[in-house]
């Protein structure tokens, strides 16, 4: 008889419970499509005696996950426990040290740690995989180091976190503020603990550097990264940007140029009737593009217990069929380490701005963006009640990042604008 992969599987929350189901329900499956049986054998999770929709009578129980990853019963350890630091690190190291492979769902994790962690599991001949530590059910990690193997990675580019792209969706379709819709994201129980990781874009930036490490042949370097998140968008620049046929997504992009790495996590307007542009509620979406194959754009469910429960299992067949690929597409000592740099490539940018009502504020802002070699394509200034305020709508002409933050700190020193500025970035997709 063929000998099983033994699984221990460390956390049974949402994902851990869906593998569960998964190995339960499909035995016969992954049997056939493996070559030999796929079983499990132990658990861990923080308690015992909650109800998780799943029978796990028939498994050895373990409270300390770094006991279970040490098990002789257990070949492969499954990781979905979360945090960067903590049980989940300490068990993944202790079950590498002890030569066994690891599949996690852990984006945080690794994108702190993944150059130790990925050198660990060389040293000691096993493998590491993550498929489902980004976009959820979207095999990218798959694509990327198997099926664009042959392609120099020019662009990564995506929206990567389901709850971002859901409070935006809502906004623009139930004409609401963004306050309103993150207290009902809150309630539905989209957002993570710590909501900032989610609407601050620190959730999304973990899943980019990821990407970019194996995209690019880089260490991974989320300390590099741009971060900004939609805290600040508001349901006007929402309906503005629709009225110019754009959408707000925040957005992920990736290249490696000859001035270092550049990764940015941050809102940006994208043309409506693009696929980004397209993408609703919490699906996810990320775009490819390489030397020889062109774009290619993979989307589907971004969370969720199947379709990240999917992911995980699409590492567990691989390596029950004796897949051995190192953990980043390339041996963790031939990753080169990156320069961080800022994107210099010029765009248009959206500016929303309120304007004092007093006689020559509005030429002040134009002086300030001329001296900085900002050049307006387009500007609107809308009704505002007699307020002390207007709302201004400014759309430049291509500029520089660099340009820009000159011309947007130089508005701030007119004295006729309340509060600073928001900017977003046009992109071109």
């Amino acid at each position: 008889m063929t000998t099983p992969l033994r699984l221990g599987i460390a956390g049974l929350g949402t994902v851990g419970a869906g593998v569960v189901k998964i190995v339960q329900r499909r035995a016969n499956l992954l049997a056939m499509r493996s070559g030999r049986p796929v079983v499990i054998t132990a658990v861990s999770a923080r308690t015992r005696d909650k109800d998780r929709g799943v029978r796990l009578g028939d498994y050895a129980w373990e409270d300390d996950p770094v006991a279970l990853a040490k098990r002789g019963d257990v070949d492969l350890f499954v990781e979905l426990m979360g945090g960067s630091d903590g049980p989940a690190k300490a068990a993944t190291e202790a079950a590498i040290a002890a030569g066994k492979d690891v599949v996690t769902a852990n984006k945080a994790m690794l994108a702190i740690h993944g150059q130790h962690l990925a050198s660990a599991a060389e040293a000691a001949d096993a493998t590491l995989r993550f498929e489902a530590a980004v976009a959820g059910g979207i095999p990218v990690i798959k694509a990327l180091i198997e099926g664009l193997a042959g392609n120099e990675v020019t662009r990564v580019m995506g929206v990567m976190n389901g709850t971002c792209n859901y409070i935006l969706t809502r906004m623009e379709h139930g004409h609401l503020g963004y306050d309103e819709v993150f207290k009902e994201a809150h309630e539905l129980g989209y957002l993570e603990a710590d909501p900032t990781l989610d609407v601050g874009g620190i959730d999304a930036g973990h899943k980019l550097a990821l990407l970019a490490s194996i995209a690019f042949g880089t260490e991974v370097d989320f300390a590099g990264m741009e971060i900004e998140g939609i805290e600040r968008i508001s349901i006007e620049d929402i309906e503005q940007a629709r009225d110019m046929g754009f959408r707000i997504k925040l957005l992920g992009v990736a290249q490696l140029t000859g001035r270092g790495l550049e990764q940015r996590m941050s809102p940006c307007l994208v043309p409506a009737d693009s696929p980004l542009g397209q993408l609703e509620a919490a699906t996810n979406m990320v775009v490819l593009e390489g030397d020889a194959v062109g774009q290619v754009v993979l989307r589907g469910a971004g969370a969720g217990e199947g379709p990240t429960a999917s992911a995980v299992m699409s590492d567990v067949m691989d390596i029950a069929r004796g897949s051995r690929i190192s953990t980043f597409g390339q041996p963790a000592g031939s990753l080169s380490k990156p320069a961080p740099a800022k994107t210099a490539a010029p765009a248009p940018f959206y500016l929303r701005m309120a304007l004092q009502d007093k006689p020559g504020a509005l030429a002040k802002v134009a002086t300030v963006l001329g001296k900085a070699g900002v050049s307006i394509d387009r500007m609107r200034q809308y009704q505002h009640s007699h307020q002390p305020t207007a709302p201004v709508l400014i759309v430049t002409h291509k500029t520089t990042r660099e340009a820009l933050d000159k011309a947007l700190a130089g508005i701030d020193g007119t004295g006729v604008v309340d509060g600073h500025p928001v900017a977003i970035r046009i992109e071109e997709v």
